[in-house]
């Protein structure tokens, strides 16, 4: 989860340290709970049903929430235990007993955080009993099926508890706006920010080493722009095609009122973006400023603070790392903290992290009661929560609202700083106490033009220019990203070229392959096309090809491929456009020589190169990396078979509408499918084609039901 190459943790060292006798070998601990024990703990979940659909989706009816969430939880480890698995390890700082040396900087992450004690503090005493029902009922069905599938389980990873579920939240939600990266910077060789002192310029501009994330698209409609009325949410998150943040899909509904589709990831036990029968919402990836680095004063093992030193509090810890079998060893590795939080002790220098979230456990509190909205003041009274640290979130209901939020949980920090560089650690009114107002972030309610866009551009455009909110409106140490994508760019044009909007419209904008003329990969174009390559006669040819391009990726382009090789080498998945990776000529004669050496020509269609390959599926994918048709490979070129698999980017995506007169449509399509792991089930790769082929599936709503 967070790759710190350079740290103690590399194999090599922590062999030495085993053969040095430094290290204590231990032997791994066998089931941590009996089949038997596990079905008491779920006796008290049995009014609940789960029905699969033709697709195997599972639609699952409780009496309960809490037999719902028993459901959800044995439904969804049945189909993917060893994520669900990994992931829970982790969030208790144990994935290196398992998956050894590379897995401990995560276990010290996860100690230095104090996550395991911050829940344990806060679980019972912040989270309403109805939302520890659902944990605790969530984890019992986990529970169950792994005891049914002992010989799929690691040793001592059962039972899993609430807490478990809670602290996975706690560890994920901050990663979701690049805190991994900013501990991960710390560890390099030099320092890698300057320290911001008071009256500078706070005009924050966006760092161009950000690490950003693939993406996601979200577009709400309300009646006013629709051409039959109908209000229409697109909830369009880019994630990875595998892993623990690959969507899940799951139909949830109990007696007691709990009524969602959507999306999950593992070890969630709710729908995290999704509709109900009167409302929806889609997520988006935002990166306010909410991690803070402070260049902490040492003397030994004292910090100075206004003027006087403190004792860094200490703390040790014990890693226990698997080397081969069941022979592991424990590694004990010191930890720090000061006033500000946790620190970090290196070569350059000390530096204390204070972060949004680090006091907060009720991530999961708040998309429950999300969950459970059934109007607009219901679900605005559920963010207000404002536990949930980032995201940008587009909203939409059957009575015609629509809303954008820019979701941010922002430290109420002291005027006058740039709070993106390192700050001075020895003044105690830098270290911010408390967070501002939900009501006190971005927002857009119910916007004249009838239309809303998120595809993580920045929240200041988006919908007509003239309904645009001010950034000079909020304050800089927000740190408000201003960045334009390529999907930004483009779904603004297209939409603002609309008077209305008929569904088949819409559904054609949502599945647009083409790269804007303002985009970073036009500019890219723009300085290719003026290189001089008149000695050269394959980059000739190359150069005419994109003096041709279109700037489409549609399969059936012939020079898309020359076109996007030669931009993922120069832009890779940043969406900005200085400085360039590689240098373009360089770029374009590499993509060339890949072409050639694969192909034999310079341009086969793009479907013969971009692929969707899972199971028994291989099929031509339209689309590429930042446009609304999201596709990204898993490198900067060609993969050994000169073709580029899919592998992150349109996942899991629903369409819903509630038409003029209040009946509600919903559709979906993952990319693969639901059994996200056995490739034996016929489920393993039965959406593939579909997605390949940009078709939806109707979600039968009424499926959930009891047993009859």
């Amino acid at each position: 989860m967070i790759g710190l190459n350079r740290w103690v943790f590399a194999g090599a060292l922590v062999l030495a340290l085993v053969l040095a006798g430094l290290a204590k070998f231990t032997l791994g601990p066998g089931p941590g709970i009996s089949l038997e024990a596990a079905q008491a703990a779920a006796a008290p979940y049995a009014n609940h049903t789960i029905t699969r659909d033709e697709y195997g989706v599972p639609h699952i009816w409780g009496e309960r929430d809490a037999d719902t969430a028993f459901g959800l939880g044995y439904a969804h480890a049945s189909d993917d235990w060893e994520t669900i698995q990994t992931t829970l390890v982790a969030a208790r700082g144990q994935l290196a007993r398992f998956q050894g040396p590379d897995a401990a900087p995560t276990d010290y992450i996860v100690r230095l955080l104090r996550i395991r004690e911050l829940v344990a503090d806060r679980y019972a005493a912040d989270l309403t009993a109805e939302t520890r029902a659902i944990l605790e009922a969530y984890a019992a069905g986990i529970t169950l099926y792994a005891a049914e599938n002992p010989l799929r389980v690691w040793g001592g990873a059962l039972p899993v508890t609430g807490e478990d579920i809670v602290a996975g939240f706690v560890l994920r939600t901050p990663f979701m706006y690049g805190l991994d990266g900013d501990l991960a910077e710390l560890f390099e060789d030099e320092r890698q920010r300057n320290i911001s002192m008071a009256d500078t310029d706070t005009a924050f501009q966006w760092l161009e080493g950000q690490r950003l994330p693939f993406g996601s698209n979200a577009f709400a409609i309300a009646p006013s722009f629709s051409n039959d009325g109908a209000t229409r949410l697109i909830i369009n998150s880019h994630q990875p095609y595998e892993g623990p943040v690959a969507w899940y899909e799951a139909r949830l509904r109990s007696d007691e009122g709990w009524d969602m589709a959507g999306g999950t990831f593992p070890g969630a036990p709710l729908i995290l973006h999704g509709h109900n029968a009167d409302l929806g919402w889609a997520h988006t990836v935002n990166l306010p400023d909410l991690a803070d680095i402070y260049v902490l004063e040492t003397e030994g093992d004292r910090y100075l603070l206004d003027g006087e030193w403190r004792d860094l509090e200490q703390g040790t810890a014990r890693l226990n790392v698997r080397l081969f079998g069941s022979i592991r060893w424990t590694v004990e590795r010191d930890l720090w903290w000061s006033e500000h939080g946790p620190v970090v002790r290196t070569g350059h220098g000390d530096y204390a992290i204070r972060y949004s979230g680090m006091d907060e456990v009720r991530q999961v509190e708040q998309w429950y009661r999300m969950n459970r909205a059934r109007s607009l003041s219901d679900w605005l009274g559920a963010m207000e929560l404002n536990a949930i640290s980032s995201l940008n979130t587009i909203y939409a209901d059957r009575e015609g609202n629509i809303a954008y939020l820019y979701n941010a949980v922002m430290p109420d920090r002291v005027e006058g700083y740039d709070w993106r560089q390192y700050l001075p650690g020895d003044r105690s009114e830098l270290i911010w106490q408390g967070y501002h107002p939900y009501g006190t972030m971005p927002a857009y309610l119910n916007p004249r033009a009838g239309w809303l866009l998120s595809a993580n551009q920045t929240v200041f455009d988006a919908t007509v220019v003239e309904e645009n909110l001010d950034p000079g409106d909020f304050s800089p140490t927000f740190g408000i990203e201003p960045r334009m994508t390529n999907r930004g760019h483009r779904g603004l044009e297209l939409l603002r070229a609309e008077t209305s909007m008929s569904r088949e419209r819409l559904m054609q904008i949502k599945f647009d392959k083409t790269y804007s003329e303002n985009s970073a990969v036009a500019r890219l174009m723009r300085e290719v096309l003026a290189l001089d390559v008149s000695g050269d006669a394959l980059l000739s040819e190359a150069q005419a090809l994109i003096r041709d391009w279109d700037l489409s990726t549609d399969i059936d382009n012939r020079n898309a491929a020359i076109g996007v090789l030669t931009a993922v080498r120069c832009i890779g998945n940043r969406h900005h456009d200085d400085p360039w990776l590689m240098d373009p000529r360089e770029a374009l004669a590499a993509a060339a020589a890949e072409l050639m050496t694969h192909h034999g020509r310079l341009d086969p269609a793009w479907g013969e190169i971009n692929r969707m390959v899972r199971g028994d599926v291989d099929m031509p994918l339209g689309g590429g990396p930042d446009v609304l048709r999201a596709v990204y490979g898993g490198n900067d070129g060609l993969d050994p078979d000169g073709r580029v698999r899919g592998v992150a980017g349109d996942t899991y995506i629903m369409a819903v509408e509630w038409s003029a007169d209040g009946e509600m449509r919903s559709e979906a399509i993952h990319q693969y499918g639901s059994a996200t792991i056995d490739e034996t089930s016929e489920h393993f790769d039965d959406q593939a084609v579909l997605f390949a082929r940009e078709e939806w599936r109707e979600i039968d709503w009424g499926l959930a039901q009891p047993a009859q």
